[in-house]
């Protein structure tokens, strides 16, 4: 039995999503499965567009920031490393901004079918590493497990990994699509494994991410019923959130945790040694070198890595890598909310994506997100979506009139 051309894509495209929650093997799975998917997708399985212009020239110039700022430390092999990695995340963002582009419905819901996989994965290893089952504790947790990080290196990361799917299982309560008591599980099992992380940020991505997808879910509604379904589940929703972050809440040791974790900012943040005190140090610093301090080089000045993913541009991409990011972001945030408004079949993929994708991008100023692959994932969509909705657009020239005969000429 042979399968045809793009079932074997969607499929590639699938195990390529599912795989990305074992961010903590290198090289992931993730990286291994982008060598097998490009060539699968690579004759005819892409499409570019112009709405996909400041994607590529944004990232191709923050990329080559980053090659000049890398060449008085080319013999610096974590540096080397780190630009390798930055120029393979924007190559894999144009590649799913192509994938998408070229069939959206079908390929977002692929997308969205093997991320949701990943992320109960994550969650599921989280979850069993919290509660050490079966000795899982040491590979799934950190600080003693006292909190879960599942197959990924930092908690900080593997709870915001865990709200897209979050997202898009709540839109499909929504929408009421598929069902809805298989939703619900799926949503406690995330949600717990999100909590259980103890990441703040990940927790304001978590309640952004709902308020938005919400609101705006509410503000583009075509009708009165679909209104008010949206407010129906949204206190369904939170009452299920309620729910089960009393039951977690219960035990002492999370409890105790989670008070702990309720200031907004820590010991080290503060203070001129701490991480605010090292950014605003560093920024007269940055002003005077427009190479910046060199690809990861930011902890060799100072007493730790910035937090903060635009000052982080800057020191390792210099002046025209951090301003390259700064212009890919400012094009992101407009193609988000223009598309989150504009009636399209789309809309509700858009919708969904923006929610998900806004508060992590706001977090930069928070946390260093330059290489999280999720990130850039969304953003990859998100630019094929437009695309895609461009393409859709575009008035079709009617057909040339084909030229009538002459008629003979009486004689």
């Amino acid at each position: 039995m042979t399968i045809g051309v793009e079932p074997l894509r969607r499929w590639v495209l699938w195990l390529f999503l599912a795989v990305s929650a074992f961010a903590a093997i290198e090289p992931s799975p993730y990286e291994a499965m982008f060598f097998i998917a490009l060539p699968v997708f690579a004759a005819g399985g892409l499409r570019f567009d112009r709405a996909m212009t400041p994607l590529i020239v944004s990232l191709g110039i923050y990329d080559a920031g980053g090659l000049l700022a890398l060449t008085p430390f080319v013999d610096e092999s974590e540096s080397v490393t780190f630009i390798a990695i930055t120029i393979y995340i924007s190559l894999t963002t144009l590649f799913f901004a192509g994938v998408v582009a070229a069939a959206p419905r079908e390929r977002m819901e692929t997308i969205r079918a093997g991320y949701v996989v990943a992320g109960l994965i994550a969650a599921a290893l989280g979850i069993m590493g919290y509660f050490d089952v079966a000795g899982t504790g040491d590979y799934f947790t950190l600080y003693d497990n006292s909190r879960a990080m599942g197959p990924f290196k930092d908690p900080n990361v593997f709870g915001p990994f865990l709200v897209p799917p979050i997202v898009w299982l709540c839109q499909d309560l929504v929408l009421g699509r598929g069902r809805p008591m298989a939703a619900a599980a799926k949503l406690a099992v995330l949600l717990l494994g999100l909590l259980l992380s103890f990441s703040r940020g990940a927790i304001i991505d978590f309640v952004a991410s709902g308020a938005l997808l919400l609101g705006l879910t509410y503000l583009t509604a075509t009708s009165s019923r679909q209104r008010a379904r949206t407010v129906a589940i949204a206190a369904i929703l939170t009452l299920l959130v309620v729910l089960l972050v009393a039951a977690a809440l219960s035990v002492p040791e999370i409890r105790q945790l989670a008070l702990e974790r309720t200031s907004l900012a820590e010991d080290y943040d503060s203070g001129p040694q701490g991480r605010f005190g090292n950014q605003a140090r560093s920024i007269p610093m940055l002003l005077e070198l427009p190479f910046g301090f060199g690809p990861l080089r930011f902890g060799h000045i100072f007493p730790q890595d910035p937090h903060e993913v635009f000052i982080s541009a800057f020191a390792s991409f210099g002046w025209i890598g951090g301003l390259a990011f700064i212009g890919f972001i400012a094009a992101t945030l407009y193609f988000g909310w223009r598309l989150s408004f504009r009636r399209s079949p789309l809309q509700p993929q858009v919708v969904a994506l923006w929610s998900a994708l806004l508060p992590q991008l706001v977090q930069g100023v928070q946390i260093d997100t330059g290489h999280w692959r999720h990130l850039f994932l969304m953003c990859g969509c998100l630019y094929g979506l437009a695309a895609a909705e461009r393409l859709e657009r575009r008035p079709v020239a009617p057909a040339q009139a084909r030229p009538r005969a002459l008629a003979p000429v009486a004689t």
